[in-house]
């Protein structure tokens, strides 16, 4: 991982919530036993500590951190607290243990009693119980496709965590088995305000705006194309940059995303470990009134602290949020005949906990190129036991059933039929196939939920950008022909052959 090393601190942006003078907060850039990319530009000011799953060590201060081979010293440097936070249980297998430890001016503890917040102050469009017992959820096999979110109205100041619209999901975060899938438009800042998700961990996809994220291990500049994990028990608060944002959130109970296995895909392809980027410790000294709030089964908690949450100087372990540019993926795409299954384009996964079976697998497709010959090139007629949810960061998708625009989502639920349109059929097993780049210009991403998937009332009754689908509205598919019949005097011809009774005269 190379020597220790201490980097001049980098500004961040400064956000609409900023009100502090530069002297006093501290905004560190280096990264202790790491190395750390150099600011990308204007765009993302900050650096990051690189390598999916490593085991980081950060301080935004020289010697911050206790020497070696300490946690807990009877005094930290600078009078620092010391507080753990566990991602997973004390007694886990070494290679699914996360934690991190953090070296904070207060400590997390030092708040007021948490309490439920008021009925104005919860987001009645948020659920996180997906049971035939919750009334505001329904299972059912119709395929759905809903439109961008409208933007909040320019005199509503919608945060990011006021702006979430459960669109459905499986289980429930109080066994630790399940999912979510999420929309959000929103088009301010958090201010004073950190946010912290006691059910899961938030994937998050911005599709318009950046998102600045401060969370407690630093910050992060996550931009449309990128995809940003926040684990569970971390607070963080998220400021506009670019004005309003809407995106997507897939949040998972109980797991956490992981790479897949690449077996004989061999040493590379798919996602590249170093390409996922960490935050170095940052951190504020600001001593004024804030407000931290808690999602706990859907609902909102919330306390106040005389203190910035914000105020971890130096850190070291495994918990630690992340982002990666989807556009470095690796697509397995190219083969002479053939196709593969769409989970070689997995970016990451989270498990279940059957063993050998993912809760969740997230999918991205970029462009590619296409060489098989002699093969049904689209996505071919296909029933999963997984749902499939498709949505789009930018570009458009055509060719089905759906003609999906950016910021669309879509849902084929378990087990029910899909595929391409009679047209997009009739196209593709007569064209003359050559190899082709497809996907130029585009962005999608698919989830795999390896469970029956309900949906919420927001998504099936309130959401105004709801579209049904063409194709089970009843009449989508009357024109598809059973081409099969066109060759029957050649079948007939070859039973007579072979002795065998004809077609319409008699059990085939």
């Amino acid at each position: 991982m190379g020597d220790a090393s201490i980097l001049e601190p980098t500004t961040p942006a400064p956000s609409a919530s900023s009100t502090l003078p530069p002297s006093m907060s501290a905004f560190g850039a280096s990264a202790a036993g790491s190395r750390t990319t150099p600011p990308s530009g204007p765009a993302d000011p900050y650096r990051y500590q690189v390598g999916f799953g490593n085991y980081f060590s950060s301080e935004a201060v020289p010697d911050a951190l206790p020497p070696a081979g300490r946690n807990v010293p009877q005094k930290c440097p600078y009078d620092l607290y010391s507080e753990q936070l566990n991602g997973t249980p004390f007694v886990s297998y070494r290679d699914t243990l996360q934690h991190v430890w953090m070296y904070r001016i207060r400590p997390a503890v030092a708040h007021s009693r948490p309490g439920k917040l008021a009925a104005e102050a919860q987001n009645t469009d948020m659920e996180a119980c997906f049971s035939k017992q919750n009334p505001n959820v329904e299972f059912t096999p119709v395929t759905y496709e809903w439109g961008p979110l409208a933007y909040p109205a320019e005199d509503e100041q919608v945060t990011f965590i006021q702006g979430l619209k459960t669109i459905g999901g499986s289980g429930d975060p109080t066994t630790k088995e399940g999912l979510a899938m999420h929309m959000y438009s929103c088009n301010a800042s958090m201010g004073r305000q950190a946010f912290c998700n006691n059910d899961g961990d938030f994937l998050i996809l911005p599709q318009v705006g950046r998102l600045d994220i401060q969370t407690e291990l630093g910050r992060l500049m996550v931009r449309p194309g990128e995809l940003c994990v926040i684990q569970a028990g971390l607070r963080w608060k998220i400021s506009l940059p670019d004005g309003p944002s809407r995106g997507y959130v897939h949040e998972v109970f109980g797991s956490h995303f992981e790479l897949p296995d690449l077996g004989v895909i061999g040493s590379n392809g798919l996602a590249h470990p170093r390409d996922f980027a960490y935050p170095v410790a940052s951190f504020d000294m600001e001593v004024a009134p804030w407000e931290v709030v808690y999602k706990l089964t859907g609902e909102y908690y919330g306390y106040t602290q005389r203190h910035t949450p914000f105020d971890v100087v130096a850190w070291h372990g495994s918990y630690v949020p992340f982002k990666y540019d989807m556009e470095l993926f690796v697509p397995l795409a190219c083969a002479a005949k053939e196709q593969c299954d769409p989970t070689i384009y997995t970016v990451l996964h989270a498990k279940s906990k059957t063993p050998k079976v993912s809760l969740s697998e997230f999918a991205v497709y970029t462009a590619k190129h296409i060489t098989a010959l002699d093969t049904y090139r689209p996505p071919y007629y296909h029933r999963n036991m997984s749902t499939e949810m498709l949505g789009m960061i930018y570009g458009e998708y055509h060719g089905s059933v759906r003609d999906v625009q950016a910021g669309c989502l879509s849902c084929e639920n378990s087990y029910m039929p899909h595929g391409d349109a009679y047209k997009a059929w009739q196209e593709a097993t007569t064209a003359k196939l050559e190899p082709q780049l497809v996907g130029e210009g585009a962005l999608s991403f698919m989830l795999h939920i390896n469970n029956h998937f309900s949906l919420t009332k927001f998504a099936l009754e309130r959401n105004p950008t709801i579209k049904h689908i063409p194709g089970y509205e009843g009449d989508f598919w009357d024109d598809l022909q059973g081409h099969f019949m066109d060759h029957l005097d050649t079948i007939n011809a070859k039973l007579q052959s072979a002795g065998l009774p004809l077609l319409g005269q008699g059990p085939a």
